[in-house]
């Protein structure tokens, strides 16, 4: 018979950083507040949400959404803020302009808080109405964008915001400028063409300071860009500077690329934990 296995259990002093999410809940694991609870555990902080909407959805498609009411969002965040000192913030989607009212306050009563803004475009089953869309998406960048440490983006979507007139110009400078004139104190973007076929990681903070990764072309992951955005927001709730944050998310997307996997009928994902 075999002799029972002692358990011990190590209980830390420190407590662990506290990173306060507003997102969606994707009951695929692939992305929004299940995703980056798992993230900010494996990279050493603790996670809390506020729950931005409710998705229908798995690894191919989002079917249907349900927005959280603006009441019920500053519920949340407040009762979450007021019983533990968060150190870092992360914004995710944000589908009406009165919830981004609400963020704005939030973000201006906690103005401590270091945040990092992930800005993404929205499935077809999330936003039908391109007007309401350009709106939202409008709200953000006067009411949040100036109390933004960083902007998360990729190339894509830039283009696609300054083809609908939401940002001006058509080059990338053109669009990172815009967004720094908004308020935002740095902007970081992902697939920005470099040399050859290689896309790079670009960024360009309020100084005028720039800065650039170059990154091997791997198989397309959901939320590469999520992902990013969560682990520099870790690292700012750990104490890092900006440039320090950032430089190590991207190694951090970099570690955890060759390990992602396909569990449906989808894309792949990420696998967040080492085991």
């Amino acid at each position: 018979m075999k002799a029972a296995r002692e358990l011990t259990f190590i209980v830390s002093a420190a407590p662990l950083p506290i990173v306060f999410i507003l997102g969606p809940f994707d009951p695929s694991g692939s992305t929004g507040l299940p995703a980056d609870a798992v993230t900010c555990a494996e990279l050493g902080c603790h996670a809390v949400g506020a729950l931005t909407g409710i998705l229908v959805q798995d690894t191919a498609t989002v079917e249907h959404f349900e927005p959280i009411s603006p009441e019920l969002l500053d519920d949340q965040a407040r009762c979450l803020l007021e019983d533990m000192p968060a150190h870092a913030m992360k914004v995710g989607p944000l589908y009406t302009t009165e919830t981004i009212s609400v963020l704005a306050q939030i973000t201006a009563d906690y103005n401590q808080l270091p945040v990092v803004v992930h800005l993404q475009s929205q499935p077809g089953a999330i936003v039908e109405d391109e007007l309401d869309a350009e709106e939202t998406q409008a709200a953000l960048f006067e009411l949040v964008l100036p109390q933004t440490d960083l902007v998360v983006t990729d190339h894509t979507l830039l283009q696609q915001l300054q083809s609908h007139g939401v940002l001006p110009g058509q080059t990338t400078d053109h669009a990172l400028s815009a967004l720094l004139e908004y308020g935002a104190s740095a902007v970081l973007v992902s697939g920005v063409p470099g040399s050859g076929k290689q896309r790079d990681y670009l960024l360009l903070d309020e100084n005028g300071q720039t800065a650039r990764w170059p990154v091997e072309l791997s198989e397309p992951v959901i939320d590469g860009v999520g992902l990013l955005a969560t682990a520099i927001t870790c690292r700012l709730a750990q104490g890092c500077e900006l440039a320090q944050a950032v430089e190590q998310g991207i190694a951090v997307v970099g570690a955890m690329a060759p390990r992602s996997f396909q569990p449906g009928m989808g894309g792949r994902i990420f696998n967040r934990s080492r085991s």
